[in-house]
């Protein structure tokens, strides 16, 4: 996380305040600095003097707007940190938390140092002799986090897997036939269960603070659940963490190295096709989030260039989990935007409006170069969105052409229709049609949404 030039306003107050109930009236807070964090929570950095002491902190407080469930879900997480770090996982020490001192709900952590962002630690230098050795300790790791005891934890969530992914189909009611290929092969494949443990929740690559020198700690506990331990195995590896590296664990390393460390802490590894299983749950799971996730942008919750974006990655899911099951292979798409943009359409004049598009994206590539992290990090997303525009203008109105011939062939209405067909099998006497069409509406949005995407081999 990077810091932000944000006003921390009344909070240094009551941070102090807060922390003299904790630690007695020998206390100052020297420094509130808010860091670049994630959409749904704010995260600042805090130093203090406690006896003397220099103490660094982290606090994470909810957004304003956001709704919990109850007061009981940040006690959750932080039990669930402070029981994990007694059994010997590396978690930061949970210092307070609450609801209605510091925010709406917070915790306050000690302070980790290292690199939480994919890129750097996949590629960098400085992370090069600790990159072969991670997949074995995560392993470990993991095995530490699904030895703890879930009755310790109170207010843990618990729910049927495959029955969350159903629900979570249903929330706005868009069909998905790729999605429903997925939900369907995981449905007759289902691997029998095992005792319930803690689990994480979100273990990737982004959510693990890590130094040169190794793993500092497990992030981001807010997604702790009861249920199968190998939903956190299954994650870990699913494609979406790996940011291209093609090493399937989390980018870092091979599954073997990641079973070996998870036997070695005390684990018992899934076979292969249950981590199949699960890595798959992990596409569709991952899939779906990625639409949850935009309709905060729109429906005005909270309105976000990378939530928006987030919802054209859909997508992305989509075509993984074709290729997971056979149904497609990796192949080669022209980006459209590389050829010149067509001649004005009368009576519009010179630049075009994809002129004017690519007009915006080099200014927002060009001229946003000192800004703080995040907004540079906006600004690509912006960029990225503006060619996303671009491209829906370019094929959008041959796509739309193609898909509707394609669920006419089938004798469907439309993608509703498909999907309960797929669900109810009437159309498996011409699967093999199905499979194709599908495969052909997934490329069409990567052609508009991502096109290199498509190219991405299978590990």
């Amino acid at each position: 996380m990077t810091e932000a030039p944000e006003p921390a306003g009344a909070l240094p107050g009551l941070l102090a305040a807060r922390l003299r109930e904790l630690w007695g009236p020998d206390v100052e807070v020297t420094g509130v600095r808010q860091l670049s964090g994630g959409a749904s929570r704010e995260s600042w950095n805090i130093e203090a003097t406690a006896h003397g002491n220099r103490q660094r902190m982290i606090l994470l407080r909810d957004a304003d707007g956001r709704v919990r469930d109850d007061d009981r879900s940040i006690t959750t997480e932080a039990t669930a940190m402070i029981v994990a770090r007694q059994a010997g996982v590396p978690v930061a020490e949970v210092h307070d938390y609450g609801s209605g001192t510091l925010g709406p709900a917070y915790l306050l952590l000690e302070h980790l140092d290292g690199e939480t962002i994919p890129r750097p630690l996949l590629r960098d230098e400085a992370f090069a002799q600790v990159r072969p050795t991670l997949a074995h300790r995560l392993g470990e790791v993991l095995a530490r986090i699904h030895q703890v005891d879930p009755d310790t934890v109170p207010g843990l969530t618990q729910h049927d897997p495959l029955g969350l992914l159903r629900d979570m189909c249903r929330e706005y009611g868009e069909p998905r036939p790729a999605i429903e290929l997925g939900l369907r092969w995981l449905a007759e494949h289902r691997p029998p269960p095992v005792p319930d443990t803690l689990v994480h929740g979100d273990f990737r690559t982004g959510n693990l603070m890590i130094a040169p020198d190794g793993l500092r700690g497990v992030l981001d506990w807010e997604l702790a659940h009861r249920g199968d331990p190998r939903q956190d195995l299954g994650w870990l590896c699913t494609r979406a963490w790996r940011f291209g590296s093609p090493h399937p664990v989390g980018g870092f390393g091979e599954r073997a190295e990641l079973m070996a460390g998870y036997a070695a802490g005390g684990g018992t590894p899934p076979d292969e096709a249950t981590q199949h299983w699960w890595e798959l749950y992990g596409t569709v799971y991952w899939g779906l989030i990625c639409r949850r996730q935009a309709q905060r942008h729109l429906d005005g919750t909270e309105p976000s260039v990378e939530l928006a974006v987030l919802g054209r990655r859909v997508c992305e899911q989509e075509w993984d989990v074709l290729l997971t099951l056979g149904h497609a292979e990796p192949l080669v798409v022209a980006d459209p935007l590389e050829d010149d943009p067509a001649p004005p359409v009368p009576p519009y004049d010179r630049p075009t409006g994809a002129e004017l598009l690519r007009a915006v994206r080099g200014f927002l590539a060009t001229e946003v170069t000192q800004a703080d992290l995040r907004l540079r990090f906006h600004t690509r997303v912006a960029a990225n969105a503006l060619k996303i525009a671009e491209r829906e203008g370019l094929l959008g109105a041959e796509h739309a052409r193609r898909h509707a011939g394609r669920l006419a062939a089938l004798d469907c209405a439309g993608d509703a229709e498909l999907c309960a067909a797929i669900r109810d099998g009437s159309l498996d006497r011409r699967f093999g049609d199905v499979a194709d069409a599908v495969r052909a509406a997934v490329i069409d949005k990567l052609t508009v949404a991502n096109p290199r995407h498509l190219a991405l081999p299978v590990y």
